[in-house]
């Protein structure tokens, strides 16, 4: 026993003998350093601790996706005037490179352009040193724009374009909301301040079925505009329909209508987060141009889909039977119950309608920017706009109005207002038409009382 434990003992102790100096040969073999253009065989680690970090990314002007730069070399030095070298590294396929540094202090990357892959060039001045001043012992990343478009200072004309056609777009999209809202103010009276919430709605229920369910944006937003019409239906039955049935009197719904949307803000928060989320398709877009206006895909589908839309409905509430007798009941409530027409079942669909079209502007929404609880309410300011400057309850109007609105927001930062509060001309175009006109563009003066 004993002899065999010696034998066991001897044979690992030779096993370490025999590792220990290669091990050392290795370790004290310096490290060969890459020939310039040579693509590295392992990627580089992130150092811990205090580092700085270089990708080289090839954009190719905008054009397809961006490829790493492997094989570039980068020296970090400790600061200009010593230059004192604190290491050099090659790009690995990932075109990274990642050097330890002492710590907090001011740093020079050099970048040495000869091993550039050919055809590779610097973007811009060509400038191959950058100065990062080092406050937190962490990473600390750098950036060399290669095949970045130099884009011009745009002129005055091609601006007018650009807010032109983003004021169109958000014209429409406004136009749709409006025009959800003017059917259920025609029908009902009420002035409805949970309808930006109907927005979010769309929005959300969009997120959910592309993201959540796994399912396409085109196919999501279909089923997000059916379930905003089932949702407006349940509103109608269960909430509006018993409180019209009690005698509530307008003013009361509408305090009623923003405790609502409250309540849906918080829901919305509490469930989806406050942070803005975006679709899983159809995030970043191209333009191509048409006619002389540059536009993405998404954006010329954005336009069909509303201008078919709004024309459709239209159509169907001047010649169907059924938009016939939603604007009898918008003209006279009480005509048209004495004459044996189901008043509860018409204002049933225009609510169904009415959340149909505002739940697709929250579709239509979403694909154009990102997903956010609050996206409806910071548009409902734009929709009352666009509804009271074209007339409360005309068809017509809202969508004049709403194209109105959009086209003033987007051409404001062209004629010097700030964009962070290019809204605010909606808010005065509201003020001054309630005070100047205010049954708006298409609306008729009444007496009222």
């Amino acid at each position: 026993m004993r002899l065999r434990l010696a034998a066991l003992l001897a044979v690992v102790m030779g096993m370490l003998i025999l590792l220990t100096p290669g091990t050392a040969i290795a370790q004290a073999t310096p490290t060969p350093t890459p020939s310039a253009g040579a693509v590295p065989t392992a990627d580089n680690p992130i150092v811990e601790g205090a580092n700085i970090t270089v990708t080289l990314l090839d954009l190719k002007g905008g054009e397809g996706k961006p490829e790493p730069v492997p094989g570039v070399s980068l020296t970090v030095l400790k600061d200009s005037k010593t230059g004192a070298e604190v290491g050099s590294q090659t790009t690995d396929s990932k075109g990274r490179v990642s050097i330890g540094i002492e710590g907090n202090g001011t740093y020079v990357v050099e970048l040495d352009p000869d091993t550039l892959p050919s055809g590779v060039k610097l973007s811009g001045g060509g400038e191959t040193t950058k100065t990062v001043e080092v406050k937190l012992a962490s990473s600390n990343f750098v950036q060399f724009q290669i095949g970045a478009v130099v884009v011009e200072k745009a002129s005055f004309g091609s601006k007018v374009v650009d807010g032109t056609r983003s004021g169109i777009i958000s014209g429409l999209l406004i136009a749709l909301a409006a025009l959800g809202l003017s059917l259920i103010f025609g029908t009902t009276g009420l002035t409805n301040f949970g309808h930006g919430e109907l927005i979010t709605f769309g929005a959300i229920a969009t997120y959910i079925f592309n993201r959540g369910v796994g399912l396409p944006v085109i196919v999501a937003g279909i089923l997000a505009v059916v379930a905003a019409a089932v949702f407006g239906f349940l509103q109608d039955r269960i909430l509006w329909r018993p409180l019209r049935n009690r005698g509530t009197g307008l003013i009361a719904m509408m305090i009623v209508s923003i405790g609502f949307a409250l309540l849906l803000r918080s829901v919305y928060q509490y469930g989806f987060g406050g942070s803005t989320r975006t679709l899983s398709e159809y995030v970043v877009q191209g333009r191509d141009s048409y006619l002389g206006v540059d536009l993405s895909h998404k954006e010329v589908a954005i336009v069909l889909v509303s201008v078919i839309t709004i024309t459709v409905t239209c159509i169907a509430l001047m010649r169907t039977r059924l938009g016939k007798a939603m604007r009898a009941v918008s003209d006279n409530p009480a005509l048209s119950a004495s004459s044996g027409m189901r008043v509860d079942g018409v204002i049933s669909a225009v609510w169904i309608l009415g959340t149909a079209l505002t739940g697709l502007a929250g579709v239509l929404l979403a694909v154009q920017q990102q997903v956010n609880f609050q996206m409806g309410f910071n548009l409902l300011l734009l929709v009352f706009a666009g509804v009271t400057l074209g007339g409360l309850g005309t068809i017509w109007g809202a969508l004049i109005g709403s194209l109105i609105i959009g086209l003033m927001v987007e051409l404001g930062p062209v004629f010097g207002v700030p964009a962070s509060i290019k809204e605010v001309g909606a808010l005065v175009v509201l003020i001054l038409i309630l005070l100047v006109r205010p049954q708006g563009i298409l609306g008729k003066a009444q007496r009222i009382g």
